[in-house]
């Protein structure tokens, strides 16, 4: 059976670049599709950057139990991980990747347990954080400042985390990022 690596942050932390960067690596990574009931931004694709759903459709299949975790981050905006993807992915061979938000994290490590190995990426300060989220040019002021509050509460999950990579220096973390990876896998 393959393995799994967990990676989670406050958003604008640096986590998806680091999981990009990991899966052009030869690893035999494969990334777990999350689910949201958010809207598609700039050219996110059903399928391939998210698995979209109305939040009626997310509700439906959280009674339904076919997700692993999920969470409401914020008001009718869930994420989760659905169960037939990592099924789907360690059924081909591959080894799980998964980017997903904090409790997601916890509760996934929780499920596998030595099987999957939990990295929190840290950003430099929350100061830095908010800048990376003013340069994406995605989201509102509001939405912003919503993302910088949940942040501060989330870096409070770092030490439930096997591994934390300070992204103060993304080369550097990538780096580290490949170095735990490799190891893990070499298990």
């Amino acid at each position: 059976m393959g393995k799994l690596i967990i990676f989670s942050a406050p958003s604008g932390a640096g986590k998806s670049t680091i999981v990009n960067y990991l899966l052009s690596q030869n690893l035999n990574l494969r990334f777990s599709i999350s689910a949201t009931s958010r809207l598609p931004r700039g050219m996110e694709r059903h399928g391939v950057e998210y698995y979209f759903h109305s939040p009626e459709e997310f509700r439906q299949k959280i009674a339904a139990g076919e997700f692993l975790e999920y969470e409401e981050v914020y008001k009718d905006k869930f994420y989760g991980t659905l169960k037939s993807e990592v099924q789907r992915i360690l059924d081909e061979g591959g080894n799980v990747v998964f980017d997903v938000d904090v409790v997601g994290g916890c509760n996934i490590k929780k499920y596998y347990g030595d099987k999957a190995l939990s990295i929190f990426v840290e950003p430099p300060s929350i100061e830095e954080l908010r800048c990376r989220l003013e340069k994406r040019g995605t989201d509102s002021p509001e939405i912003i400042e919503a993302r910088v509050a949940k942040a501060e509460y989330e870096m409070t999950f770092a030490p439930q985390f096997d591994i934390v990579i300070k992204n103060d220096n993304l080369e550097e973390a990538k780096a580290k990022a490949l170095k735990v990876v490799t190891d893990f896998l070499a298990k």
